[in-house]
């Protein structure tokens, strides 16, 4: 179902009875329960045509695959305003008070600049005049006087502006810092310090843009809400570590981020998919056969293990459309009992339902 064109008639009569039954009809189409979060992620699909999220499942479900509720979990977050209440907003906050007190550092070196020309122009004046005065008879000593006393004040000026010139460049390359910090930290996921959804989407960016081939592999801890259920989010945070930590190892020369959540995706750069295959299928071994316990207690923690999905990027695939393909295998990855790794191609055709 096109959701543009399921919205461009004018609606006749009650609009908001047409629109509710719209939405209903899509559910059903879809086979979508109508919880709350359904329906809200439908009713932007309509009200907002032209948005992202509404092309990001038209392209979904333009050749007949209908979307899954973990689908309207990940676009619902792909597409999610800005929180300002998250750690983004503060650090795009931060960011962005580094950059006007750089464009203030900015204008303060050039009226720095500004007032050294206008003092160098009224030192070559008074030189000058001293000067005429030598060389047309006038009173000498009082010239070499006056000479002498420019002189001295000029490098006296020079003096300060030195020390305000170095006090400066002090600040500014501490402010460049802090601007690289802010940076990387704009990209950077703080639990795990793996890089995250962002620094994935501009590699992914920067590596289409250059050439050459890619896949994309999504994985996801399985039975985490248990981890975290019985143990707590500290054994949870500690646990997304472990897993960010043989992930980066054993993928090692791949991207390996943090996605969100529980979720990790990689990018496989110019290898074949059967080599990125065999990469992660060591990594999921390497996961699974680890022993964990508990830090307190030395109590087992029981057997972690991960699901992933893996699909090549199609040459001027978007990334969302290659994303949610390898999500819709982890997806599959985990309804055929999870700990085990998915692949596909562009092909659609094994996720009908």
């Amino acid at each position: 179902m096109r959701i543009a064109r399921a919205i461009r008639p004018e609606m006749e009569g009650d609009e908001g009875r047409a629109l509710f039954e719209r939405i209903g009809a899509f559910l059903l189409d879809q086979r979508l329960a109508p919880t709350p979060t359904n329906y809200a992620f439908v009713h932007r699909l309509f009200t907002e045509p032209e948005d992202a999220l509404a092309r990001a499942v038209e392209l979904i479900t333009e050749r007949g695959v209908r979307i899954t509720p973990r689908d309207i979990q990940t676009l619902s977050a792909d597409h999610s305003p800005e929180d300002p209440s998250d750690g983004h907003a503060d650090l795009k906050a931060r960011t962005e008070g580094l950059v006007a007190r750089t464009q203030m550092q900015v204008e303060g070196f050039a009226d720095m600049v500004t007032a050294m020309r206008a003092e160098t122009a009224d030192f070559g004046r008074d030189l000058a005049a001293s000067a005429e005065a030598m060389t047309t008879g006038g009173d000498v000593p009082q010239a070499n006087d006056d000479v002498v006393r420019i002189t001295a004040a000029m490098l006296d000026r020079i003096r300060v502006a030195e020390e305000k010139l170095e006090s400066t460049t002090r600040e500014a390359n501490d402010l460049r810092e802090k601007l690289e910090e802010a940076r990387d930290n704009a990209r950077r996921d703080p639990l795990t310090q793996l890089p995250n959804r962002r620094a994935f989407e501009e590699a992914f960016a920067a590596q289409e843009a250059a050439g050459g081939s890619m896949c994309i592999a999504v994985c996801d801890i399985d039975h985490f809400k248990s981890v975290n259920d019985r143990f707590g989010h500290a054994v949870g945070d500690r646990v997304l570590r472990v897993i960010a930590d043989a992930l980066s190892l054993c993928c090692r020369g791949h991207l390996v981020t943090r996605y969100g959540g529980e979720e990790f995706a990689i990018l496989f750069t110019n290898v074949p998919l059967d080599q990125a295959r065999a990469v992660l299928e060591h990594a999921r071994g390497t996961v699974q056969a680890k022993r964990y316990k508990l830090r307190d207690n030395d109590a087992p923690l029981g057997e972690i293990t991960f699901s992933a999905g893996l699909t090549p990027v199609e040459p001027g695939e978007m990334h969302q459309t290659a994303f949610h393909r390898a999500d819709r295998l982890l997806y599959l990855a985990k309804h055929e009992g999870r700990n085990q790794v998915k692949i596909g191609s562009a092909s659609y055709s094994e996720f009908r339902r």
